[in-house]
Order: structure tokens, then sequence, then C-alpha cells
């Protein structure tokens, strides 16, 4: 079973094609690259976003848990 991205599953070659000349006519080839360049580190933020959050919901539930056994201790 072949698995596409959220936005690709119903594109086929030709139409990933025309987008892709479509930006290259729109841009230009000199500006690709830094488009990519900045996408790149978009993307490279909003990781690091993910998983500052993750991290932060972890250090939360570990408080509530400890607070909870807490509780169970003093019954």
């Amino acid at each position: 079973m072949i698995t596409y991205p959220l936005f690709l599953g119903s594109l086929g070659f030709w139409e990933i094609l025309l987008i892709v000349l479509v930006v290259v006519l729109l841009f230009g080839g000199k500006k690709i690259p830094e488009l990519m360049h900045g996408l790149g580190k978009g993307m490279k933020l909003f990781k690091q976003g993910m998983n500052e959050v993750e991290k932060e919901m972890n250090e939360v539930k570990k408080e509530f848990n400890s607070i909870d056994d807490k509780k169970e201790e003093q019954k």
C-alpha cells in the first residue's frame, strides 16, 4: 500500500509537473533554492516548537501524576 503526504493523495504525475512548471515560471530558477531554504528553516522551527510543546506537556503530566500519588498516600 502506498501512502502519500496529506495533500498529494489525489495528485497525479501531470498535476505535480504542472505545479512545478508554474512555480518555476512565477519565481524563476534562481529564486527556487532561496524559497526551499526558507521552507526548510520554517519546517525546522515548527518541529522544534512541537518538540518543546510535547516536552512541556510531559512535564505537566508528571506533575499531575505526582500530585495524584501524594493524594493516594494520604488516604
